[in-house]
This record gives C-alpha cells, structure tokens and sequence, in this order.
C-alpha cells in the first residue's frame, strides 16, 4: 500500500469522526457582549438610572437573546446567519438599554 493512500485513508477516517468529537458551538464574541450588557443593567440599577420596570424589560430582552443563542447552539454549530440575527438583536438591546438609561426616569 502507498503512502499516498495510507495518507488519504487516514484523512478520510480523521474527516468522518471530527464531528463526532466537536464540542458545543463557541460564541466568545457573543457572550462577551451579552456580559458587557448585563454589566451595563446592573449598573443602572445601581444608579438609579433604571426603574423596576424598565429592569424587568432589559432583563426579558436579555432572556430572549440567550435563548436564541441556546437555539443556535443545539445542533453543535452557530451558523454565520444565526450570528447575524443574534448580533441584530444585541443591537436592538443596546440602543434600548442606553434610550432606558438616558430617559430621565429614576427610581
């Protein structure tokens, strides 16, 4: 038997039995952000700056973000469309929780 073949043998058995041993979907960029925006409700809370009420809204925001990322993950990969609507929704969640910051409303 040739090398060559020993050689393509051997890549076709690594190809097959990667994905059996890939670990869950990595979104590093993803959780990150999520943590920073977290970060950024706590401390209007802290402040004040946040009422109850637009605590309880950031945080089901927040919620539904990590469920879509928990969606994108469940089948071991987060396709680059998933990205694009969870990054979409982190956007939408941070221009809501600067709006609920800087509305003049304090507890």
């Amino acid at each position: 038997m040739s090398y060559s073949r020993i050689f393509a043998t051997t890549g076709l058995a690594l190809a097959l039995s990667t994905p059996a041993f890939a670990g869950p979907a990595d979104t590093p960029g993803i959780d990150k952000r999520q943590a920073n925006q977290e970060q950024r409700i706590d401390q209007g809370i802290a402040s004040g700056q946040l009422t109850e009420r637009e605590t309880a809204r950031l945080e089901r925001g927040q919620e539904r973000i990590n469920r879509m990322e928990d969606r994108a993950k469940s089948d071991g990969v987060v396709t680059n469309e998933e990205r694009a609507r969870i990054n979409h929704a982190q956007d939408v969640e941070s221009r809501k929780i600067y709006r609920e910051k800087h509305d003049r409303q304090h507890r």
